[in-house]
């Protein structure tokens, strides 16, 4: 009877333990530095953006994007790669087109 009180005293607070205990890689907090390495290097190694020269900054999780692509198209690619970032919470895309490397703009 001891050892059936014991089980379920442990079922019970394994019950009760907050989910927040549990290994959660969606909530565990991710420094602004680790968010800016991360995104660096998805902005460099992406074959449409080569962003290697774009300016991140990341302040609380908030990524803000600057500098020149060629067209609409990597700079939505910058913005969707950014965003897919663990502990990334929204983008400030200010990203600009360039007329030099795109000459039909």
């Amino acid at each position: 009877m001891r050892w059936l009180t014991l089980i379920l005293a442990f079922f019970v607070l394994c019950a009760a333990t907050p989910t927040s205990w549990a290994f959660d890689k969606k909530h565990t907090p991710v420094s602004d530095d680790a968010i800016y390495d991360h995104v660096k290097r998805k902005l460099a190694d992406d074959a449409l953006v080569k962003g290697a020269a774009l300016e991140v900054e990341v302040h609380d999780g908030v990524v803000t994007l600057k500098g020149r692509v060629a067209g609409a198209k990597e700079k939505n690619k910058a913005e969707k790669l950014a965003k897919k970032v663990q502990g990334v919470t929204s983008v400030s895309n200010q990203l600009t087109i360039s007329s030099e490397a795109n000459p039909q703009n």
